[in-house]
Order: C-alpha cells, then structure tokens, then sequence
C-alpha cells in the first residue's frame, strides 16, 4: 500500500514545493508515496471563500471557521492520523516520526491566521503537533518538513538503509562528526583513527564522539539516554 499524505491548506499551490526534489522527489515520481492536496477554500459557503472571522472577545487577526475546516476534514478522506500544525502541540520527534512512516500515512492540517477555532479540535480526534519554540506564518513549511522526515523512512528510499541506523536521534543520540578528503585542509588534519583501517576501533571512536556532541549540545537528550542505562563509551576509549 502506497504511503499518501493529504494536506489541508488554503495555498495548496505551495505543495509540493521541495518535496519534489531529490529523495521526496524520486519517491513521489517512483510512486513509493501519494501526496493529495485539499485547498479549504472549496469547502466556504459564500462568495468569497470566506475561511475565517474575527475572533469573539475581540484581539487582533482572524480565526479559521470551525465550519469549514470541519467540511473539509469531512471531505478529504485523508489517511492516518489526523494532525495540526500548531506551535502549542507535541514537538515532534523521530521517534513519532518513524510511527506515522510505519503506518498508511498522514493527514495534516496547515494552520493559518491566530489560529484554529478550538471547537473543531474538541470535535476532530486531531492531534496538534509542533515543529519547536518558534512560530511559522503558517502550517505549509512545517508540513513539508514533517511530510520530508517521514518518507526519507520509506523502504525503497533511501538507498544505503544502514545510513538510517547511525544517524542523529536513531539511538538517542546526535550523529558523530564527519570527515571527507582531503585528509589534511588549512593545517586540520582527520583524527587518526579514522585512517587506521580499524573498524572496531572506528565503530567505538564514532560512539564516543556522538555521546560527546550530545552531552555538550542536548544535555536533555543525553539525560534521556543516560536514564535508559545506555552511555559511558568514552572518547578515550573509542580512541585506544
């Protein structure tokens, strides 16, 4: 069964915007995934495709009408879990992000304006996801990078499947550093052991280096992994 992600929006022109290209592009052109896009103006009852109205207590924007947000819900037909972005939901992380690739695919809903009339998220089982602490003009780009971190996940994707299994978040930690010809550039040179032909002594240097990045950059992560009962490969070691 083909992976679809259907996305709600009042632009859908800006879809698929990157997810064209490069790996998402193959993809969608090799028909590993479905991408359907569902323009909400379609569903607005007047004239004007009117699809929000002032908010009631007054405040400055508009809000998206419950009514025809909720029409067009009814009327994509999407599959998978049924998500808003939004800067108050879940952060995403890839461990949701693995789920949602597991399954038949996603239904998002881009956001617009100051948001969501709340009733459609108290009648719609949707789930409000965000993509971090900031905000976005709204929902599009977050969906796309959602829609991107999901299908890179698809079998058939990504060539080199082992490249999934060593990169940042695959075992709680960030990815280690990486290094590329030439061996020496402006004085640097690359650590020795990546030279060595030691793959044993590579594979522990590498684990050393990652629980270092994560330890320094996400003690949030680290912690994490530390609760787990994973960590204590040292750099020294990986370096022996």
């Amino acid at each position: 069964m083909t992976w679809r992600a259907t996305v709600l929006t009042i632009f859908p022109e800006m879809l698929p915007g990157p997810l064209a290209y490069s790996l998402a592009g193959k993809a969608l052109k090799a028909r590993i995934w479905r991408l359907e896009t569902v323009d909400i103006r379609d569903f607005a009852r007047d004239k004007h495709r009117s699809v929000d109205d002032a908010p009631f207590g007054g405040g400055p924007g508009m809000v998206m009408r419950p009514d025809v947000l909720d029409a067009a819900i009814a009327g994509a037909g999407g599959a998978g879990p049924l998500l808003l972005l939004s800067p108050r939901g879940r952060p995403l992380d890839q461990a949701t992000v693995r789920a949602l690739a597991a399954g038949p695919g996603v239904t998002l809903v881009c956001g617009r304006f100051e948001g969501v009339d709340e009733r459609v998220i108290e009648a719609r089982p949707i789930e409000e996801v965000s993509l971090g602490d900031f905000v976005l003009s709204g929902g599009e780009p977050a969906a796309i990078a959602l829609i991107d971190a999901c299908v890179r996940l698809l079998p058939g994707v990504v060539g080199c499947a082992e490249t999934l299994a060593e990169e940042s978040f695959a075992a709680g930690l960030l990815e280690y550093p990486h290094y590329t010809r030439p061996q020496v550039w402006q004085g640097r040179a690359v650590p020795e052991v990546l030279v060595s032909g030691n793959h044993q002594q590579i594979r522990l240097w590498r684990r050393g280096e990652a629980e270092r990045v994560t330890r320094e950059r996400r003690p949030d992560l680290w912690r994490r992994y530390v609760a787990m009962g994973k960590g204590g490969v040292s750099r020294e070691e990986g370096e022996r």
